[in-house]
């Protein structure tokens, strides 16, 4: 017989136990399902935290943070012997917490350090030192926590040349010591409009001083000089939503030191070699006493984690093909016992053994095949669902923006997965059909 007549006499086969059909079909519809909706979210959260990295994160810059590497992390490149976690900071700061091991080693990175990191190699373009404090803006009597930092507006306006941009009045590159400009949700915290204050308005500036005692907070008022345009997501070192910025000279005689908590070092290129290289210059400048973070490394190892996460959902999701492939097994078998006469009139009339396991073949692939598109069709739309109640906080929270991603190869891998396991699962009960013997058959009652 002809392919075209073995796949029709298979779909007729299927037609005449439709109920039957149906249920073992909704076995390969379920697993499918489940493995587009883990694959379309999780690809979609990824593709969207890395954005959001990517708007914090300047791809040619290094962070060095004080504190070697002990356990492993986030490096520099490969031999660079710099890697970092996102552990403790040393100091008072607050934010992701770069580096470790600072506070038990004693050593600290100084606001000067820069210019000697600047003459470290040819590829440094500049670097500049990061002074990071938690504390509060004072509006109209409401105080905002925020996150305090000082840095040098000209240098760190070059390194986030996208990110720290104003949308209402301006990133002053010479700025006076009571000018600061802040991230858009320190202005409009609840993100619908309703400003506390804007562009040119005086606030106070609090910092919670437990360097001494008493604690004491300390205090200054300064005047807004800008509000930076929508960053959104992670700031992993680079301008943040909810972050303050003044002057490092003001930085220092506000907080009281010249200890610095982080130096970003601009690179003229983002090329892995020049990472690699410069990172090791300055871990061995250091002796060891810092932590060289790339913003490319810890791209990657995002990207690693999430195919690791995908595999693992995956892997849990194709439990439930299996459990249908079984399903597929049993009503392949009941199917033969049912059609044991029909199978000898058949061989009887001359159809060979191979025909037979084709029909029976055919029929899974069919299973398998409706199955497949219509749990990829559901899987869609369930992570559609899923992807809008995490958006509307219905899990808690403000709610997380996640577009589900359903890409060529998941589609083209639950397509053929699907249809593998039928067509697998049936290569039994379709052998046995193709070695019953004619006359046996006949017999059959």
């Amino acid at each position: 017989m002809k392919t075209y007549d073995i796949l029709g006499y298979s779909y007729s086969a299927i037609k005449l136990r439709k109920l039957r059909a149906a249920l073992t079909t909704l076995g390969v519809i379920i697993g499918i399902a489940a493995i587009v909706a883990l694959l379309s979210i999780t690809q979609g959260l990824q593709v969207s935290i890395t954005n959001d990295l990517n708007r914090g994160l300047s791809a040619n810059t290094l962070i060095v943070v004080p504190g070697s590497n002990d356990l492993g992390g986030i490096g520099g490149g490969a031999g660079s012997g710099a890697g970092g976690g996102l552990g403790a900071r040393s100091g008072s700061g607050s934010g992701l917490g770069l580096g470790s091991g600072a506070a038990s080693s004693g050593f600290a990175l100084y606001v000067n350090y820069t210019s000697e990191i600047d003459a470290l190699s040819p590829e440094i373009n500049s670097s500049t030192a990061v002074i990071e404090r938690t504390g509060y803006v004072n509006a109209d009597g409401l105080n905002s926590s925020v996150t305090i930092y000082g840095v040098d507006f000209s240098q760190y306006a070059q390194q986030y040349p996208t990110t720290f941009v104003a949308a209402s009045g301006t990133v002053p590159t010479n700025p006076g010591n009571n000018d600061i400009v802040v991230g858009t949700r320190v202005s409009d915290p609840r993100e619908n409009g309703t400003e506390l204050f804007s562009a040119g308005d005086n606030v106070g500036i609090v910092w919670t001083n437990a360097t001494t005692l008493p604690v004491a907070n300390e205090t200054y008022t300064a005047q807004v000089s800008g509000i930076l345009q929508k960053v959104g997501g992670f700031g992993l070192a680079g301008p943040s939503d909810t972050g303050v910025y003044m002057p490092l000279s003001q930085a220092e005689s506000f907080f009281g030191t010249n200890q610095c908590d982080m130096i970003i070092v601009q690179l003229k290129n983002s090329n892995n070699a020049t990472i690699t290289d410069v990172s090791k210059a300055i871990t061995d400048y250091f002796g060891g006493q810092v932590t060289v973070i790339s913003s490319t490394a810890v791209l990657s190892l995002l990207s690693t984690i999430f195919g690791t996460i995908q595999l693992f959902l995956g892997g849990i999701a194709a439990i439930s093909l299996l459990v249908a492939g079984i399903g597929i097994m049993n009503i392949m078998i009941v199917s033969l016992i049912e059609r044991t006469r029909e199978i000898g009139i058949l061989k009887a009339l001359g159809m060979k053994s191979r025909t037979v396991l084709s029909i029976f073949l055919g029929e899974s692939a069919i299973i398998g095949l409706i199955g497949a598109f219509a749990g990829i069709l559901s899987g869609w739309i369930l992570a559609n669902v899923v992807a809008g109640l995490l958006g509307s906080g219905a899990f808690g929270g403000t709610g997380f923006k996640v577009t589900p991603l359903l890409t060529p190869e998941v589609f083209l891998g639950s397509l053929a997965f699907g249809i593998g396991i039928s067509v697998i699962f049936a290569l039994y009960p379709a052998w046995r059909a193709s070695k019953l013997k004619p006359v046996e058959a006949l017999r059959y009652e």
